[in-house]
């Protein structure tokens, strides 16, 4: 499907755009496979169509110098590949597991071998994520979650959610939000 690997730039380049994403910060990607080839989450899932998909993931989020965090499937407790470096710069620590198709997910699972010294952490506060087939990413958001509209609806045959997150707004009625004259 080599549609796919297009569809998931598009769609990382258009979020990390749209969320203002820059070096040092942390876009979530949570995919099913199964999902995006029109099956059942869980059911079919393909490590040559993951890696598609990672490498259209990688390519977006390298030219904006963002970095990637790549959720597991339930089986691993929805726990994320990401960089070593990522994870100490963080300071998340580090959890024992190694995913694989069965117990991960196939992007996941790519994930190990696709990222430069990868390692497995329990939960981060990413802020911006995609979520291709109903992975459930919104646990590794940040608060404020913010959904965003792309022009890319589905990977594939999988329903695409794209979110984003802002600073919370505290205060009372007498708060300002903005310096006077700015946007």
């Amino acid at each position: 499907m080599p549609e796919v690997g297009e569809q998931v730039k598009a769609a990382a380049t258009e979020l990390i755009k749209l969320a203002g994403l820059g070096p040092g910060q942390l876009l979530v990607i949570g995919c099913s496979t199964s999902e995006v080839l029109g099956r059942r989450i869980g059911t079919a899932g393909s490590l040559q169509l993951a890696a598609e998909i990672m490498a259209a993931v990688q390519a977006a989020a390298a030219e904006r110098g963002v970095a990637l965090a790549i959720q597991c499937c339930e089986h691993l407790n929805r726990a994320l590949v990401l960089p070593r470096a990522v994870a100490e710069q963080q300071r998340l620590p580090v959890v024992s597991a190694w995913p694989v198709p069965k117990a991960g997910g196939a992007l996941a699972a790519v994930a190990m071998d696709a990222l430069p010294d990868p390692v497995l952490v329990e939960s981060i506060q990413a802020d911006a994520g995609l979520d291709i087939g109903h992975t459930l990413i919104g646990m590794h958001l940040r608060p404020v979650v913010v959904p965003v509209r792309l022009s890319v609806e589905r990977i594939g045959q999988a329903p695409l959610v794209a979110a984003r997150t802002r600073p919370k707004l505290i205060g009372g009625e007498r708060a300002v939000y903005r310096r006077e004259g700015t946007p």
